[in-house]
Parts: C-alpha cells; sequence; structure tokens
C-alpha cells in the first residue's frame, strides 16, 4: 500500500504501530522512498536471491562420427546451442575409428560447419584439439 509523501516522524510511528522496520529503499530519490518491513526477513530472502543466481560453468561433451548423417548434425547444433544459452562450455569431439583416421579432413569440415552455425552464440574458445583418435574444439558461450 502505497501512503505518499510523509514526514519521517510520522513513518516511524506507523512503523512502530505494526511492530515493522522503516527502511529506506532509494535514498538518491527525490523524496526518498522507504518501507515498512521486517528487515530480518528482507534481508534473508536478499542472500537467498544471491546464491541462486550463481550458476557454476560446465562443460559439455558432443561425440560425432565423421560419417553422421546431416540431420544428427542438425540435432546436435540443436543440443549443443541449450548448452551454451545456459551459458556452458561446448566439447565437440569427433570421433575417428580405423580407417577413419585417414580422413581427418571429413571431420575437420564438419567441425567448422558446427562452428559456423553457432557464431551467433559462442566464439570458439580452443581451435582442433586432436589427438590418434579424436579430433575436437572447444565452444564458450559469447
Amino acid at each position: 500500500m502505497q501512503v505518499g509523501v510523509i514526514s519521517k516522524e510520522e513513518a516511524i510511528a506507523k512503523a512502530k504501530g505494526v511492530e515493522l522496520d522503516l527502511v529506506e529503499v532509494a535514498p538518491d530519490a527525490s523524496p526518498p522512498v522507504c518501507r515498512i518491513l521486517n528487515y530480518g526477513k528482507f534481508m534473508y530472502k536478499q542472500k537467498k536471491k544471491m546464491h541462486q543466481k550463481q550458476h557454476v560453468v560446465q562443460i559439455k561433451e558432443l561425440r560425432l562420427r565423421p560419417k553422421t548423417g546431416e540431420h544428427d548434425i542438425q540435432t546436435k547444433i540443436c543440443q549443443a546451442r541449450k548448452f551454451l544459452e545456459k551459458k556452458d562450455r561446448v566439447l565437440i569431439n569427433m570421433m575417428f575409428k580405423g580407417r577413419e583416421r585417414a580422413h581427418a579432413e571429413l571431420g575437420d569440415e564438419i567441425l567448422k560447419q558446427i562452428a559456423a552455425a553457432l557464431e551467433d552464440i559462442a566464439k570458439v574458445e580452443k581451435d582442433k584439439i586432436s589427438d590418434a583418435r579424436r579430433m575436437g574444439i572447444i565452444l564458450s558461450p559469447k
């Protein structure tokens, strides 16, 4: 309930009348804005709100093969987009088996395609992480 502009003494008397605290919410406003509330409960809610906003950044992994179909790649791109919107980093691994290792350029093209599809929401943090059987990139949200 808004009371309007009243004197400081009148506001303190109203707060004491309902056994609550008079708290200045916006001191820079003209005139300053105050609220009548339970200060302990207010501070408790503020602390809870601060803890809820923290987000632990995780790294999510998506695995692909060089022979993965176009529709499956689009599905993986959608999954990666969801992870990036939640502010998680995404590791996209291209797995090679047997003779597929001789055609690493196919995997490289797919990774570039994925990075290009997600460039509006992500940036490439690490490019071409590779060993004998896998190749990957790490995308992080912008």
